[in-house]
Parts: C-alpha cells; structure tokens; sequence
C-alpha cells in the first residue's frame, strides 16, 4: 500500500489500491469491486487483498453500474439491453435476468432486496418492484402517479435495515418500508455518488461531502481538501472516502 504526506482535519488518509480502473464500487464490508482498463471485474478486500475476478463483464456492451448492495450477491446491470447478470460472492455467474421478458421494459434503478430477491423501479408502471432471481414477479407498490403529485423518477435503490430508498435528485429520498408502504421523504436535492451505510445517509455536491444520520437528524458538510486533486470519480461508504484518479484509488478515513 502507497502511503501519502498530506493530511486535513476531517479526512485520514489509509491507503492506495494502484491501477487503471474504469470503474468502482464498495460493500458494506469494506470489499472494493472495480472494473480495469482491460475490461476484467475485480474483487478486493479493503486491504488489497485479491477475492476474485470475472472476466465477461462486457457480455452485454458496458454495464450501467454494478450493485454491490449484498456483498453475497452482485448484480451487473445493463440498461440498454434491459437486463441483469447476478454473481456470487466469488463473481461466478449465478443467472441472467431479461426485465423485457416480464414486460419490464424501462428500469434506471436497480438493487439486492434483504432477501436476496431483487428491487426494481419500473419507470412506465411507476411502481417499485420485487423480482425472484427468475424475474417472477413476487410484490409492488401502488402506481406512484396515485401517491405523489408530481412523480419521481429514481436513479438509486438502496436496501438498509428494514427500509428502501430510492433517490431522485430533483426531488430527493423517498423511503419505503420492506412491504412497499410509503414512510417518508427527505428533500436532499442534487446530491451525487448517494449512499445509505448503517444509519447514515452520504452524497455530494461539487466540492462538498455532505453526511445526514437517520438517528440523530444531524446534517454534517465537509469541504473536500484541494489534496484530493482532479479525481475521476468519488465515493463515500462506512465512514469512508474513495477516490478513483488515475493513478487508482485513494482511501480516506473521515474524521
């Protein structure tokens, strides 16, 4: 692991994982998945430590993202061929899903359920959805045109401790408990690279991390340091912060 000089008050620098990466992704156990320039999947443990590797994930052209929200599960998502490949924890293919052969014909959001079933959001029923690993459909909400005056349209399905949330970024959090019943919204507007770890919530804007906890209400902004430099991309996750650039990516502790 690199090891770097520059230090700020609110992020702890811990360690590099180097190399050309596309792409990027992390669990809620710390694992990395990150997608080479030679187009291979990779899996590693936060140490660096290499799990595995799949080496068809241009199978169906270039995924839209990779949901690593059930490190036991992972799904690749195509959405211009409407269709899903589900991995294992060690990135063997364990099925293939068309959404168009369940007349699923628009889906922008993705996710693992709890239980290993799979969220979706069908943008032309304007319902959240659960699938089995088949595609068969197991239970939906009601046509969100008949509960919000002016409908969302989620980019994010996130799955976390008895609730789902799907993020919209003109309109914000919308939260669903695991039985599709409406619970609440948080109008947190324009946030990028959003999270939920544990009981807190993370996302971006321009040159600001922003944290919200779930159980206490406290909004926290952190101003990213100029050492994080012209990154690539950016994640926040388990109280940490990933920044892919081109030389790999960076780990930082927030403090």
């Amino acid at each position: 692991m690199a090891t770097k000089a520059q230090k700020d008050s609110s992020f702890e620098f811990i360690a590099t994982i180097p190399g050309e990466i596309a792409y990027f992704n992390v669990d809620n156990l710390n694992n990395i998945y990150f997608i080479t320039n030679t187009n291979q999947l990779r899996k590693i443990r936060g140490n660096g430590d290499s799990v595995a590797v799949f080496n068809d994930v241009k199978r169906y052209g270039i995924p839209a993202f990779i949901d690593v929200t059930n490190p036991l599960k992972i799904l690749v998502y195509y959405k211009s061929f409407s269709t899903a490949v589900v991995l294992d924890k060690l990135l063997n293919i364990r099925n293939t899903i068309n959404f168009r052969k369940q007349d699923i014909f628009s889906v922008k959001a993705i996710a693992t359920s709890y239980d290993n079933n799979i969220w979706l959001f069908d943008e032309q029923d304007y319902k959240l959805k659960k699938i089995d690993e088949q595609g068969a459909p197991l239970q939906e909400t009601t046509d969100w045109r008949m509960l919000f005056d002016s409908v969302p349209s989620p980019l994010k399905i996130i799955d976390q401790d008895n609730f789902v949330y799907l993020y919209d970024p003109e309109k914000g959090f919308y939260i669903f408990d695991y039985y599709g019943a409406f619970k609440n919204r948080l109008p947190f507007l324009n946030w990028n690279n959003v999270e939920v770890s544990g009981k807190t919530m993370y996302g971006f804007i321009d040159n600001k991390l922003y944290t919200y906890e779930l159980s206490s209400l406290n909004l926290k902004e952190y101003k990213l340091p100029k050492f994080f430099g012209d990154f690539l991309a950016i994640k926040a996750m388990n109280g940490k912060v990933y920044i892919l650039n081109e030389h790999g990516i960076d780990i930082y502790q927030v403090k």
